[in-house]
């Protein structure tokens, strides 16, 4: 039988006549061979992935013995690298807008090597806003017009970025370059520092998830923190925001620390993704066990709750980005896929395969013409540019 390596450990692959086989036999698990080892990638050590991935792999480890292993990464960049270059990991959860970012070759992607991906099965739907101490003068977002306000940049992540220097003052109606002059952008190397910078003293706002645990430990800080509101009335704030983070969703929030629920905030989708080429049995096994085993681990953490079919299926209403095959060929074996679905995923696929053989094309170019790929690199950005330029970008599907 020919053997497929997955995260290090050889798996079977499917066979011809498995290939041929009808969904009734994909189903029977005794077909299939769990992998010994199932790796999984997740943000750092104080955000909600990495807590909630916890929460369900031993579960899983215990009932098909597998043995799970939760790798917490917060280079965002590292982690997509692990993912589809490296292969040491078999899933990473990852944040749409994040997808987006490494498919489209934005930021710091865009000299990164560029796979296309798939959504194996949904995450959670994380909130997010805009948090500051407890004592700070600023009452809203607005009132960092006046200037002189210290802003954290997460530099380990593109869309964190973004969210700050390109989201934040177009929903306060600045510009980028004068946001540049008019606040100051303190660098964070990690996410728990990012955050933490506002009860440190040394920012005074960042971007954060109110569901993080380093949330809950700013939250008990001396001072305590508050949450500035993206206002969900604010239209004209809102199409600049979406501008530069098209992947999230206004929202109030309803999870995670106390002092941000009933705050105006954004959701951003986090998913479970794999490499396009992932072996589909695989994928249709794992979905499968997300979804009948549950009940068995949604009590493990607030976020692992998210996890269900019904939230994946209201996911699967607006996402932009493409499911795996074997994750859509569980689904439409229980119902829970439709014709309309087909149509959107087909298209959700070509529209990667484009970024994909473009960016590749680029790179190609701008090997033999002697130019470095390198994201600070203007001439190779002027290749990428000239490869991508017309292709329609991911946004979501509101």
């Amino acid at each position: 039988m020919k053997l497929r390596t997955l995260s290090g450990v050889i798996v079977p692959a499917l066979s011809a006549a498995a290939l041929l086989a009808s969904s009734a036999t994909l189903a029977d698990d005794t077909n299939f061979e769990w992998p010994r080892l199932l790796v999984v990638a997740t943000p750092g050590t104080g955000s909600a992935s990495f807590a909630s991935t916890n929460g369900w792999t031993p579960v899983l480890q215990k009932e098909v013995g597998s043995v799970a292993r939760v790798v917490p990464e917060d280079n965002e960049s590292m982690r997509y690298r692990r993912l589809t270059d490296r292969r040491d990991v078999a899933i990473s959860s990852v944040s749409a807008a994040e997808m987006r970012f490494q498919i489209e070759g934005i930021g710091g992607y865009a000299s990164t090597k560029p796979v296309a991906q798939r959504v194996l099965w949904h995450h959670n739907d994380t909130p997010w806003g805009y948090v500051v101490s407890g004592d700070s003068d600023l009452q809203s977002l607005e009132d960092l017009k006046k200037g002189g306000y210290r802003v954290a940049k997460g530099m380990f992540s593109p869309p964190m970025i973004a969210a700050v220097t390109g989201a934040l003052p177009a929903f306060i109606g600045l510009s980028e370059a004068e946001a540049e002059k008019t606040l100051t952008y303190i660098p964070a190397s990690s996410y728990a520092e990012n955050c933490r910078s506002v009860v440190e003293g040394k920012a005074d706002v960042a971007y954060c998830a109110p569901v993080s645990s380093v949330l809950s430990e700013m939250e008990g800080a001396p001072g305590g923190i508050r949450w500035l509101p993206l206002s969900r009335d604010n239209k004209a704030g809102w199409d600049g925001y979406l501008n530069h983070r098209p992947m999230l969703i206004p929202t109030e929030i309803e999870l995670g620390v106390s002092t941000a629920r009933g705050v105006d905030g954004a959701t951003s989708n986090f998913v479970y993704s794999v490499p396009a080429d992932a072996d589909e049995d695989f994928a249709y096994h794992m979905a499968k066990w997300f979804h009948e085993s549950y009940d068995a681990y949604k009590g493990s953490h607030p976020m692992a709750a998210r996890m269900s079919l019904e939230q994946f299926r209201a996911y699967l209403d607006r996402t932009p980005l493409p499911i795996h095959e074997g994750t859509v060929k569980y689904l439409r074996e229980i119902g829970a896929w439709t014709e309309q679905d087909d149509a959107w995923n087909e298209a959700a696929k070509t529209k990667m395969d484009q970024w994909v053989k473009a960016r590749q094309a680029a790179m190609e170019e701008a090997a033999k013409a002697g130019v470095k790929a390198d994201f600070q690199n203007q001439a190779f950005l002027d290749i990428l540019d000239k490869h991508t330029q017309g292709l329609e970008g991911f946004r979501s599907r509101l």
